[in-house]
């Protein structure tokens, strides 16, 4: 059984270290945020973010060289926000032995350089601070609640070198998390960042109440998006291939239609009227998709890749689009 450290534990670290514990693995938690801590200490439940599952198996922290002393698969559950700043905070603890699975779907900041991925820029620091550990990109249609309840499920594991992503997937599959190794690990995170800003896109219908919303909409707003997706995440370096697979049309069409989806939810807000900060200020957790917008937005120029998909998201975003324009421009960016 492996030894498994969840850094972060939100709805999707949470869930995952549930499975990963009724599947007979030796599970370690880390946290910042006390009631966290607290609520798994004293009842098992992360009552914050996954409530109505008890992991008695769970052991948590909120010292972060407790997991590394104890584990050697290293998984970054956190949002794209902050995981680099905690990634810095990890490198001193870390030893040859540990492999780091990345489960971030975002893009570095602009300023980190590079390739813009968050799993490039890990390896980065860790080559400036003489580590050479294997970093793992992990993603894919998967809802958290319902991995938890045991939902069969499954999701890509990716890494440039394809013999570390097999052992990974071989050893972290359950039953019913069936896990699939591939060895391009820039489009499955460029994917895993972009699936988010259609299912914004998607929620708006949800929001929108009269004769303007509909299945018909979401499914053109569906098209539109993956469309446009297609050629500008083939020009940012995606294997073309990986936009059929899970990382891919997969965690797109949940992210785009699940009512549990937090950047679909964050759209069905704004749909319905709310402006962004208020539509955010009614979230307790992070939805991606406003980030991955903004950073595909300033990046495709560069690219020579038109995004009026994108574009149109974007102007609803800084308030200079009505949503019922901004959806129409969507729909119409669709080029076939």
């Amino acid at each position: 059984m492996a030894r498994i450290g969840v850094l972060g534990l939100g709805n999707w670290g949470t869930a995952l270290a549930h499975v990963w514990c009724e599947d007979g693995h030796n599970v370690l938690g880390w946290t910042i945020e006390r009631e966290v801590y607290e609520s798994m200490m004293t009842e098992s439940v992360n009552k914050k973010y996954l409530p109505g599952y008890e992991i008695p198996r769970l052991q948590v922290t909120m010292e972060m060289s407790d997991v590394t002393e104890e584990c050697e698969i290293l998984v970054l559950a956190l949002p794209s926000g902050v995981i680099l700043s905690v990634v810095d905070d990890l490198i001193p603890h870390l030893r040859p032995s540990h492999v780091v699975l990345d489960l971030a779907k975002g893009l570095a900041p602009s300023e980190e350089g590079g390739s813009g991925m968050i799993s490039d820029a890990i390896e980065r620091r860790l080559e400036a601070a003489g580590k050479s550990n294997p970093v793992i990109v992990m993603t894919g249609p998967t809802i958290a609640a319902e991995v938890a309840r045991g939902v069969l499920t499954t999701a890509l594991v990716a890494c440039d070198d394809r013999s570390v992503a097999d052992r990974v997937a071989e050893r972290l599959s359950t039953s019913n998390l069936v896990l699939k190794a591939a060895d391009d690990p820039m489009g499955a995170e460029l994917w895993g960042a972009y699936k988010n800003t259609v299912a914004l896109a998607c929620g708006l219908v949800d929001g929108l109440h009269g004769s303007i919303g509909g299945d018909n909409l979401k499914a053109a707003l569906v098209l539109a998006g993956f469309s446009e997706g297609i050629r500008l995440l083939d020009a940012m370096g995606a294997e073309p291939g990986t936009a059929f697979g899970p990382a891919g049309i997969g965690d797109l069409y949940v992210t785009a239609t699940s009512p549990r989806s937090r950047n679909r939810t964050l759209g069905e807000k704004l749909g319905s009227g709310l402006s962004l900060e208020d539509s955010l200020g009614e979230m307790h957790m992070v939805a991606e998709g406003v980030r991955a917008s903004r950073m595909f937005i300033n990046r495709a120029p560069r690219l020579g890749v038109e995004i009026p998909f994108l574009t149109a998201l974007g102007g609803l975003l800084d308030g200079e689009l009505e949503v019922d324009d901004a959806v129409r421009r969507m729909v119409d960016s669709y080029q076939g």
